[in-house]
C-alpha cells in the first residue's frame, strides 16, 4: 500500500465513484495501492453495498481484499446511478423494494444518509430516517451550538437536533468536522457532554465517528474537565434558598445552561424562564450575539433605532430573543427582523429553476391527462430536472398523430385536479384526507412530487393549502394546532362544539358520554376534573383528527415536496411560499394584463387603441368574458404563475375576423376590425365559445 500524496496519486481517480477528488471529510481518505494500480475514496468503498472486510486491516485496502473490490468493481458497472445515470452506482438504497442505486458523491448531492455502523446500511432521500422531536415552542431562530450562527429549529436533512438536550442545534456539516477531529472518544454533546445517546442518534443521521483519538488530544487526562456537567446558577441575584449548586429537574429550580457555551447556568425562576424552550444566554455570550447582529443589521437604515450598551444588561434578564416592551428591546427587534431572509416568491423559484437543464417532451393522452400525467411521473426514467415540453396524442387519432401542447395550461390542469381530488379535504382551505386507496398507490408522494415539479417549471399557485397543513410542513405536526375550520367531517365537528358549548360539568359528562365510542376510539378519552379540560379535550381531538390520524399520507406528501428541493425552501423562506400554498392569486386587473403582454410585431395603432378599451370594459363587467377568461385563452392559465410566464406573453395584430390564442408560445393574435364594437363581438365570441368547447373537452378528467 502507497499512501504517499504526491500529485500523480491525487490525480487518479476513485474506481467506484470516478472523481479523483481527495476531500477526506466528504469522501474518506483517498488511497492508492500501485502494485495493483487501484485507487478508492475510503467511504466509496466501506458504503459499497455487495463488499465485505474479509482480510486484516494491514491487507488489501483498509482489510477489503483486492479481489473483492474487483468483484464489487465489476457488479457495480452494471448498475445505473439514478442521479448522474452513469454507470458503477455500487450503493443500493436498504428500504425495501427500493431499487435506487448510486455513487458515494452522488448520494451525498442527493441528501443520502450514510449509516458508518452495523451493517453500514445507506438510504436512498425518500426512504431516509428522519428526526422525531417532541412538541416544543420554538417560534426564532437558534443559534448553531458548534458555529453560533443562527439557524431554524427545524429538523431537515442539514439541520440535527441533540437528543439529550431540549433546545440544541446543529449543521450537519459543523457536527461531521466536529466528529471527525474529536473522534469516537471525545465527540459528545457540546452542551451536556452525553455521548451514549448523543452518539446513537448522531450514528443514525448519517454522522460518521471515526474510531480515533481527538486531534487536540495530546496527553493523558487533558481537558477532563470538559466532560463534567455544569450545574451551578450564575445569575447575580440566585432565588433559590437551596443554593446555586441545587438543581431540581422538571421544575422551576432545574438549572438551565447557556445555550451557547454551556459554561454558565441559572435556575428557571432566577431568570423568569417560563420553560425550558426558552432561550437563554449568559452575559458573556449575549454580548457576543448582540454585538455581532448589531454589526451586521446597521447596514440597514431603521428609524428611530435607540442604542443599548450591553453592560446594562443583568444576567438575570431574559433572553435578548424573547419579546420585551421596552424602547430599547422593540429596536432591538427591529433590528434582528431585518437579519431575517426575506425573499420574494419569484426569486425562489428562479433560484430552483437553475437546476433545469436539458429538455424532455412529455407525451399527454388528451382524453385523461391526470393518469396520463401520474404514469409518466411514476416512471423511474423520468427526470424532473429537465424542462418540460408536451405533446398532446388523442386517443381516436389512428395515425396517432402528436399535437404541440401549453406547458402552463398542462400545469393548471394537474393543480385543478389536484385540488378537487380525493387527496384533499375541506372548502376553500384544504387538508389531507385519509384515501387508503390512495395510500396503496402512493398518491400521496406524487401528488408532492406533482406540486413540487409544477412550482418549479412555471405552473400556477395551487393556493388551496390550509393555514394548518402548511405550518406542519415547516415547523412540524408536533407543533401544530389545528383549529375546528380545518374539521370537514360533519360529525366530528359537532362532537366539538357539542363539547365548546357546555356550561356546567353535568353539561361536560353529557356531552363526554354522548361520543364516548368515538373518544375511546380515538384516544382521546381523558379524566375531566373541571369545566376548562374541555378545551384540552378539544384540543386533543383536533389534533388527532387533522393531524394524527393522516400521519402516513403526511409523510409521505411531504417526501414527495422534497423533489428539486422545494420543501426545503418552503422550511427556509415560509412566509414567501405562504402566499402562494395557501392564498389564490389577486384578480386581474385591467392595467396588470395590459403590461403583462409585450407587442412584438409592428402594432396597429387602432387594434390596439380597442385592445385597451376591451379590456376597461371587461374590467367593468360589461362583457360577457373575465380577465381570468383572456389570459386562459392566450396561455392556458388563469393566473400568472409565480415564476412568470415563459416566454413572455405577447400580441400581434392580424388581418382576420375573430382572435386566436397560441398557448405554446403565450401569443395573442387580436383581429383588425373597422370598429370597436366590431371588435369586442368578435373577442367575445371567441374567447368565450373556445373555452366552452374546452370545458366540454376536459370535463371528464378535470374531476367536474
Amino acid at each position: 500500500m502507497n499512501e504517499d500524496k504526491s500529485d500523480d496519486s491525487q490525480n487518479l481517480a476513485c474506481v467506484f465513484c470516478r472523481k479523483n477528488d481527495d476531500c477526506p471529510n466528504e469522501y474518506g481518505e483517498k488511497k492508492t495501492n500501485e502494485k495493483w494500480n487501484l485507487t478508492v475514496h475510503y467511504y466509496c468503498l466501506l458504503m459499497s453495498s455487495g463488499i465485505w472486510q474479509r482480510g486484516k486491516e494491514e491487507e488489501g485496502v483498509y482489510g477489503f481484499l483486492i479481489e473483492d473490490i474487483r468483484k464489487e468493481v465489476n457488479r457495480a458497472s452494471k448498475l445505473k446511478c439514478s442521479v448522474c445515470k452513469k454507470n458503477g452506482a455500487s450503493i443500493g438504497c436498504v428500504a425495501p423494494r427500493c431499487k435506487r442505486s448510486y455513487h458515494f458523491p452522488c448520494g451525498l448531492q442527493r441528501e443520502c444518509i450514510f449509516q458508518f455502523t452495523g451493517n453500514f446500511k445507506s438510504f436512498c432521500w425518500h426512504h431516509r430516517p428522519v428526526q422525531v422531536i417532541p412538541p416544543n415552542n420554538y417560534r426564532d431562530s437558534l443559534p448553531c451550538t458548534i458555529c453560533l450562527e443562527y439557524i431554524e429549529p427545524v429538523p431537515t436533512y442539514s439541520i440535527l437536533r441533540s437528543p439529550c438536550c431540549k433546545n440544541a442545534w446543529f449543521h450537519r456539516d459543523c457536527l461531521q468536522v466536529q466528529a471527525i477531529n474529536a473522534g469516537v472518544f471525545f465527540f459528545r454533546c457540546t452542551i451536556c457532554n452525553n455521548s451514549d445517546i448523543f452518539q446513537e442518534e448522531m450514528l443514525r443521521m448519517g454522522i460518521h465517528i471515526p474510531e480515533k483519538d481527538a486531534s487536540w488530544e495530546l496527553e493523558e487526562n487533558a481537558y477532563q474537565e470538559l466532560l463534567q456537567h455544569y450545574e451551578r446558577c450564575d445569575v447575580r441575584r440566585c432565588r433559590c434558598k437551596e443554593g446555586r449548586e441545587y438543581n431540581a429537574p422538571d421544575s422551576k429550580w432545574e438549572i438551565k445552561r447557556c445555550q451557547c457555551c454551556g459554561s454558565s447556568g441559572t435556575h428557571l425562576a432566577c431568570s423568569s424562564l417560563r420553560s425550558w424552550e426558552q432561550n437563554w444566554e449568559c452575559l458573556e455570550c449575549r454580548g457576543i450575539l448582540y454585538n455581532s447582529e448589531f454589526q451586521k443589521a446597521k447596514k440597514h437604515a431603521l428609524p428611530n433605532s435607540n442604542s443599548m450598551d450591553i453592560n446594562d444588561c443583568l444576567l438575570e434578564e431574559s433572553s435578548p430573543k424573547l419579546l420585551r416592551h421596552s424602547s430599547g428591546a422593540q429596536s432591538k427587534d427591529l433590528l434582528r427582523q431585518t437579519m431575517k431572509i426575506r425573499r420574494d416568491i419569484s426569486a425562489v423559484l428562479s433560484e430552483l429553476g437553475f437546476q433545469l437543464k436539458r429538455k424532455t417532451k412529455l407525451y399527454i393522452n388528451k382524453a385523461n391527462v391526470w393518469n396520463s400525467a401520474l404514469d409518466i411521473f411514476k416512471n423511474q426514467n423520468f427526470n424532473p430536472s429537465c424542462i418540460i415540453e408536451v405533446a398532446y396524442l388523442n386517443e381516436n387519432d389512428n395515425f396517432g398523430r402528436e399535437l404541440p401542447g401549453s406547458k402552463h395550461e398542462f400545469l393548471s390542469i394537474l393543480m385543478q385536479h389536484l385540488e378537487n381530488s380525493s387527496l384533499f379535504e375541506g372548502s376553500l382551505s384544504k387538508n389531507l384526507s385519509l384515501n387508503s386507496q390512495a395510500l396503496k398507490e402512493n398518491l400521496y408522494y406524487e401528488a408532492g412530487k406533482m406540486l413540487a415539479i409544477s412550482l418549479v417549471h412555471g405552473g400556477p399557485s395551487p393556493g388551496f393549502f390550509s393555514k394548518t397543513l402548511f405550518n406542519c410542513l415547516v415547523y412540524g405536526p408536533e407543533n401544530t394546532q389545528p383549529i375546528l375550520d380545518d374539521v370537514s367531517d360533519f360529525d366530528v365537528a359537532q362532537i366539538i362544539i357539542r363539547l365548546k358549548t357546555a356550561t356546567n360539568m353535568a353539561d361536560l359528562s353529557c356531552a363526554i358520554n354522548e361520543c364516548y365510542n368515538y373518544l375511546e376510539l380515538t384516544g382521546c378519552l381523558k379524566v375531566i376534573t373541571s369545566l376548562s379540560d374541555k378545551y384540552h379535550l378539544i384540543n386533543d381531538i383536533l389534533f388527532y383528527h387533522v393531524i394524527k390520524r393522516v400521519q402516513v399520507p403526511f409523510e409521505s406528501f411531504k417526501q414527495g415536496l422534497k423533489t428539486l428541493g422545494v420543501l426545503e425552501k418552503i422550511q427556509t423562506y415560509p412566509e414567501a411560499f405562504c402566499s402562494i400554498l395557501c392564498h389564490k392569486p389577486e384578480t386581474l386587473s385591467a392595467k396588470v394584463l395590459s403590461e403583462l403582454f409585450t407587442v412584438h410585431t409592428l402594432p396597429d395603432v387602432q387594434v390596439l387603441g380597442f385592445w385597451n378599451t376591451y379590456l376597461q370594459t371587461v374590467e367593468g363587467g360589461k362583457s360577457t368574458t373575465t380577465m381570468e377568461d383572456i389570459l386562459v385563452f392566450a396561455t392556458g392559465c388563469s393566473s400568472i404563475p409565480p415564476s412568470g410566464f415563459k416566454p413572455t406573453p405577447s400580441i400581434e395584430c392580424l388581418h382576420m375576423d375573430f382572435p386566436t390564442g397560441n398557448k405554446c408560445n403565450n401569443c395573442l393574435a387580436l383581429p383588425i376590425t373597422n370598429t370597436y364594437k366590431e371588435f369586442q363581438e368578435n373577442m367575445d365570441f371567441s374567447i368565450r365559445n373556445t373555452l366552452r368547447l374546452e370545458k366540454e373537452e376536459s370535463s371528464h378528467y378535470t374531476g367536474r
